[in-house]
């Protein structure tokens, strides 16, 4: 037991006497003037080593650095050891280049060097000599992206200029250009293969390029029901390069309802009303989503309409939309629309479509009258929608849309046959203030051209998704606009408070009727574990009415994503 312990201390000994007998290396660079030397140690180095291994491979830096700061004649005269542990390295710098003038042969396209900001107006690349290594990496990246992501720069038959700048020819090493062999999903295996090649517009085959597919698969948070992980990987063999993307699915379907309630103004009595809506998207793996929507409200008015959208169709670029709506107001009349578009996705953002739209509407009326009556119509119709979304904001995750619509056809109704044009709006923008305050703008408006006008065909507005205040859909014009407007404020990422500031104005030919309506109120919304909880009170009054707590409306709703 004595010996094992006298040897660890003796052990323990030696140690402490290597530390304290170990030597550091020193190193000291000089020019041949003391401004040379000024100029090396403007450049910086390390002065102490462990070894000697690292000090020569710090000498080796500062070749490469009194290079890089235009010395490309320097010379390295000595590396002497004036003592047992210091060094003297003697340097030569001679003549500094100031700039280098590059002929790049054509290998390199103009934008390319426009980026670096040396391109002169003449169309000559002129580098700094301190620049000229960042300014090929950045050159040869950009030559990578565009399919060859080995290939390499150097710079040959180097000349003297003048007195401080130089001349040399631009070599482009170019193996053989890359492109996608096999494309891999990660996460959402069955991730929609029409969506891959129409909406990222990426495929096998195609010319590789890194940057450029970073910035395609960033689209895929522009979906609905699907988001990227994280960005795409590569892996290159010898003669393929297999691209790796990491996509989830996302819960995309939602349910959302609302319970209104009020009094009437000629019974005195509370009324309810309400509406359900029902989203399925992409249960089938194939992007396709299908609305429900049933809403009845306190005018004895019932809507059904039944929504279809499958996009990129038998992997074609274009996509079909169906909508069939039923819209019933009490004993008056029922009207069926029904609307077939093909679309096409520009981008991730732009859809554009263009279809056929037919409406019957039936009398239910057992005296006949002038402004409703049966008729029928057909219209073509184009249809723009752009949207950006910020998914990043569970309460609010679509920042900007700008939806409009245009159709133009004929309307009979008994004997008569007359030229009809309808245009539809809805667009509405979020201008976030910073991280708590917001601002929400929506103007929405619908505009029917006629000779004359059905009662039972002009288009309808008011409600919780329209001038908020009066009851749902009792509004009725040939001509009517919506401005919505809200100030936000998120107490966190769950809870939000809002202000409601509305305004309409709406032409009514059939009526003789215009004016302007308003409507002011509060609200909040809540995200919980069953969605996303919303409540607004509000109070509407037309152009020469006064408020009334009376005509006072709340709403409550409540969207589950499923």
């Amino acid at each position: 037991m004595t010996i094992k312990r006298c040897g660890f201390i003796f052990l323990l000994f030696l140690l402490c006497v290597s530390e304290f007998t170990a030597q550091n290396l020193y190193l000291k660079a000089i020019g041949e003037t003391d401004q040379e030397t000024k100029v090396i140690d403007s450049l910086g180095y390390t002065p102490s080593f462990n070894n000697y291994a690292a000090l020569a491979s710090e000498v080796e830096l500062l070749k490469r650095k009194i290079s890089a700061a235009g010395f490309i004649e320097y010379k390295l005269l000595d590396l002497a050891k004036e003592n047992d542990s210091s060094y003297l390295a003697n340097f030569s710098l001679k003549t500094k280049y100031r700039n280098i003038h590059i002929d790049y042969q054509g290998l390199v396209e103009i934008d390319i060097l426009k980026r670096t900001g040396y391109l002169n107006k003449n169309q000559e690349l002129i580098i700094p000599m301190s620049q000229v290594e960042t300014t090929l990496e950045a050159i040869n990246t950009a030559i990578a992206n565009q399919g060859n992501p080995f290939s390499s720069l150097i710079i040959t038959n180097i000349t003297k200029l003048n007195d401080n700048e130089l001349r040399g020819l631009l070599s482009v090493s170019e193996p053989k250009s890359r492109t996608i062999d096999k494309l891999i999903i990660k996460g959402y295996e069955k991730f929609p293969q029409s969506f891959l090649r129409r909406y990222l517009k990426i495929k096998t085959g195609q010319s590789f390029n890194l940057e450029e597919i970073k910035s395609k698969t960033a689209d895929l948070n522009d979906l609905i029901f699907a988001n990227q992980i994280k960005d795409p990987e590569v892996l290159f063999t010898q003669d393929s390069t297999i691209l790796y993307m990491y996509v989830e699915k996302v819960r995309s379907n939602t349910f959302d309802g609302f319970l209104g309630f009020g009094t009437n103004e000629t019974t005195n009595k509370l009324e309810f009303d309400g509406y359900l809506d029902l989203n399925l998207t992409n249960n089938l793996n194939y992007g396709e989503s299908l609305r429900l929507l049933y809403k009845s409200d306190e005018n004895d008015q019932q809507t059904f309409d039944l929504k279809l959208d499958a996009p990129y169709l038998f992997k074609s670029p274009v996509g079909v939309n169906f909508n069939l709506n039923i819209f019933k107001r009490d004993s008056s009349f029922v009207t069926v629309s029904q609307t077939a578009k093909i679309n096409y996705q520009i981008n991730s953002r732009q859809l554009v479509s263009a279809g056929i739209s037919t409406v019957n509407s039936t009398d239910l009326l057992d005296i006949p009258t002038a402004a409703i009556t049966d008729f029928s119509s057909n219209q073509f119709i184009l249809n723009y929608v752009y949207t950006k979304r910020q998914n990043y904001d569970l309460l609010f995750p679509i920042n900007f849309l700008f939806d409009i619509t245009g159709g133009t056809g004929n309307r009979s109704f008994g004997d008569i046959d007359e030229q009809q044009s309808n245009f539809f709006i809805n667009t509405y923008k979020i201008f976030n203030l910073n991280d708590r305050n917001s601002i929400y703008g929506r103007f929405s408006g619908n505009y029917l051209i006629s000779d004359n006008y059905l009662e039972n065909e002009l288009p309808r507005f008011g409600g919780i998704n329209s001038i908020r205040g009066f009851e749902e859909n009792s509004l009725i014009a040939n001509l009517f606009g919506v401005l919505n407007t809200e100030y936000r404020y998120k107490l966190n990422n769950s809870i939000y408070v809002h202000s409601v500031i509305d305004a309409a104005y709406f032409e009514n030919q059939v009526s003789d009727q215009k004016g302007k309506l308003f409507g002011f109120g509060f609200g909040f919304g809540l995200l919980t574990k069953a969605g996303l909880f919303r409540f607004n009170y509000t109070s509407a009054k037309t152009e020469n009415q006064k408020f009334r707590l009376s005509d006072s409306k709340i709403h409550i709703s409540l969207t589950t994503r499923f």
